[in-house]
C-alpha cells in the first residue's frame, strides 16, 4: 500500500507516464501503434462534404474528420510526386531537388520564355523515408497504389517497403477498370499497374487497392504494420462505376459548383475506400491501436479530361482559386484528417497552417526516429496541435516552390506567413500580394498597398530558396521571338 502522502506524486508519474505513451507510436500497454497513411490524388481541397461539396458525397472521409482531427488550413506541393516525396522523406520538395512530376523532369518545354529548372526523376536512396524508419522499428511496410518516385531501381522496395502492389513509375492508369492496362490515353506507351492479376472485367482500380489493403492488415498479424495506400483516384482518366455515374447525373443541378457527375462518382469509391479500412479495423479489433491519416497530393485539377466524354472541368475548388500546379490556394490547400487513438479528440477542427511534411515530423518524433540533421521550415511535429494545444506552432512561415509550366501557371515560388501570402513569378519577377483574412479567394493583388509586407516576405521567400538550394528556371535563350 502506498502512503497516502504519495498518492498525489504517484499520480502524476503516472499522468506523466500515460502521457508519454499516448504522445508516442506505444500505447499505453507498450504495443506499437500501426499506421495507415491513406493518400488521394488530386482531391481538391473542396471535394469533400466535411468542406462544403455540394454534388460529391464523402460520408467516410466525413466521419473521419468527425472523430479525430481534420486541418482546415493544410498545405501540400502543387503538383503530385514533389509532394510524395516530400510526405515520405520529411523535406521540402525544393530541397530534395523534386519539383515536378517524374515524366516531366525528363524534358521541359523549349518554346517558353523560361526553360524549367532541373528536377530529379528518382527518389535518391541517400534519403531515409518514413518507411525505412519504421521497418527498421519492426514494422511491417505496404505500399499499396501509386509509387511516382522514379524508375525501377528507386521502387518502393528500395525505399524501405516490404510489400509494393501496383506501384511503379507511371503517375497515371491507363484505365481504372481491369487488367487496368493498354495504351492509348497517354500515346503509343503501354502501360499496366502491376500486382493486380486475376481479376474479372468490371473490377475497378480503387475497389482492388482497398482488397490488397485489407490483405496486408491481416497478414501483418501481431505484427505493427504502416500501411500507405497510395490511391490513383480520383486523377484522370475520368472513370468510375456505372452506377454511381448515373446517381450523380440524378443529382446534378444548375448552379453547383461541381458539375462532373463521373468525377463525383470517381470520388465515391474513394470514399467507399475509407469506410471499407476503418470498418475491417473495427472487425479486427485494431481501432484502439492504429493511427489513420487522410490526405491529398495537391489540388483539384481544373482541366477537362479531353480523351473522356466529359464536356465539363474535372473538378471546382471554390472558394479557393485556380487549381492543381499554381500556388495559388486551389492548387496547394488539401484536405488533412487525423484519427490518432489517445491523442486526437473528436471533431477537432484545426486552422492553423501545416504542410504536407509535417506527417513526416510528428511521427518521426514520435516514434523516436534518429535524425541527423532537422530543418525547421521544411517539417514541425504537429503533436500540440492534435492534444488541442491553442499555441501556434513555432515555423515562421510556409514555401512553396514551382519553377515550371503547367496549365494553371508559370513558374512560380511562394510564402505564406500569418494572413499574408507572397508569390513571385519568374517570367516577369511580378509580386501579388493577398491578405489571406480578407481575400481567402485571392482576388484582389494589394502588393502596391503594402509595400513593406511585399518586401519583408519577398525577402523571406529569398532567404529560403537560398539556403534550401533550390533551382530556379533559366533564359531560354535558344527561343524563337514570333
Amino acid at each position: 500500500m502506498f502512503k497516502k502522502s504519495l498518492v498525489p506524486t504517484v499520480r502524476l508519474a503516472v499522468l506523466a507516464l500515460v502521457c508519454f505513451h499516448v504522445s508516442s507510436l506505444f500505447s499505453a500497454e507498450g504495443r506499437k501503434k500501426n499506421i495507415i497513411l491513406i493518400l488521394a490524388d488530386d482531391l481538391g481541397w473542396s471535394d469533400v462534404g466535411y468542406q462544403g461539396a455540394d454534388l460529391i458525397e464523402t460520408p467516410h472521409i466525413d466521419a473521419l474528420a468527425k472523430n479525430g482531427a481534420s486541418f482546415s488550413r493544410a498545405y501540400a506541393m502543387p503538383v503530385c510526386t514533389p509532394s510524395r516525396a516530400a510526405l515520405l522523406t520529411g523535406k521540402h520538395a525544393a530541397r530534395l531537388h523534386m519539383t515536378i512530376w517524374s515524366e516531366g523532369a525528363l524534358k521541359g518545354p523549349t518554346s517558353r520564355k523560361l526553360l524549367q529548372a532541373e528536377s530529379l526523376h528518382d527518389l535518391s536512396h541517400s534519403e531515409t523515408t518514413l518507411a525505412k524508419h519504421l521497418q527498421q522499428q519492426g514494422y511491417l511496410t505496404a505500399s499499396i497504389g501509386k509509387w511516382h518516385l522514379g524508375d525501377a531501381g528507386h521502387f518502393p522496395e528500395t525505399h524501405g517497403f516490404d510489400v509494393n502492389i501496383g506501384g511503379n513509375h507511371w503517375g497515371a492508369p491507363q484505365t481504372f477498370f481491369w487488367p487496368y492496362s493498354g495504351s492509348g490515353y497517354y500515346g503509343k506507351e503501354f502501360r499496366y499497374v502491376p500486382g493486380l492479376a486475376f481479376g474479372s472485367d468490371g473490377e475497378y482500380l480503387t475497389d482492388r487497392l482497398t482488397d490488397e489493403a485489407l490483405k496486408v492488415i491481416d497478414e501483418a498479424g501481431d505484427q505493427p504494420f504502416f500501411l500507405y495506400l497510395a490511391h490513383y483516384a480520383p486523377h484522370v482518366p475520368v472513370e468510375a462505376k456505372a452506377e454511381y455515374i448515373a446517381y450523380f447525373e440524378k443529382k446534378l443541378k444548375t448552379g453547383m459548383h461541381h458539375q462532373n457527375a463521373t468525377y463525383a462518382a470517381m470520388v465515391k469509391s474513394l470514399d467507399d475506400s475509407v469506410g471499407r479500412v476503418v470498418e475491417h479495423l473495427k472487425k479486427k479489433g485494431l481501432t484502439d491501436n492504429t493511427i489513420i491519416i487522410f490526405a491529398s497530393d495537391n489540388g483539384g485539377y481544373l482541366g477537362i479530361d479531353q480523351k473522356s466524354k466529359q464536356t465539363t472541368a474535372t473538378t471546382n475548388n471554390y472558394p479557393l482559386r485556380s487549381g492543381k500546379g499554381s500556388c495559388y490556394e486551389g492548387g496547394i490547400r488539401v484536405p488533412l484528417i487525423v484519427n490518432w487513438p489517445g491523442v486526437t479528440s473528436s471533431e477537432s477542427v484545426i486552422a492553423e497552417p501545416v504542410m504536407i511534411t509535417d506527417i513526416f515530423h510528428t511521427l518521426a518524433r514520435a516514434g523516436k526516429f534518429d535524425l541527423a540533421v532537422e530543418f525547421p521550415n521544411d517539417g514541425v511535429d504537429l503533436k500540440p496541435l492534435l492534444l488541442g494545444s491553442k499555441t501556434k506552432l513555432k515555423r515562421e512561415a510556409l514555401y512553396f516552390h514551382f519553377p515550371h509550366y503547367y496549365s494553371t501557371t508559370t513558374p512560380a515560388s511562394a510564402v505564406l506567413a500569418g494572413r499574408w501570402k507572397l508569390l513571385r513569378y519568374y517570367e516577369d519577377d511580378r509580386l501579388e500580394l493577398f491578405d489571406l483574412e480578407q481575400d481567402p479567394s485571392e482576388e484582389k493583388n494589394v502588393a502596391a498597398a503594402h509595400p513593406q509586407v511585399t518586401e519583408n516576405l519577398l525577402g523571406k521567400l529569398k532567404s529560403w530558396l537560398k539556403k534550401s538550394g533550390a533551382n530556379f528556371p533559366m533564359k531560354n535563350i535558344g527561343r524563337r521571338r514570333r
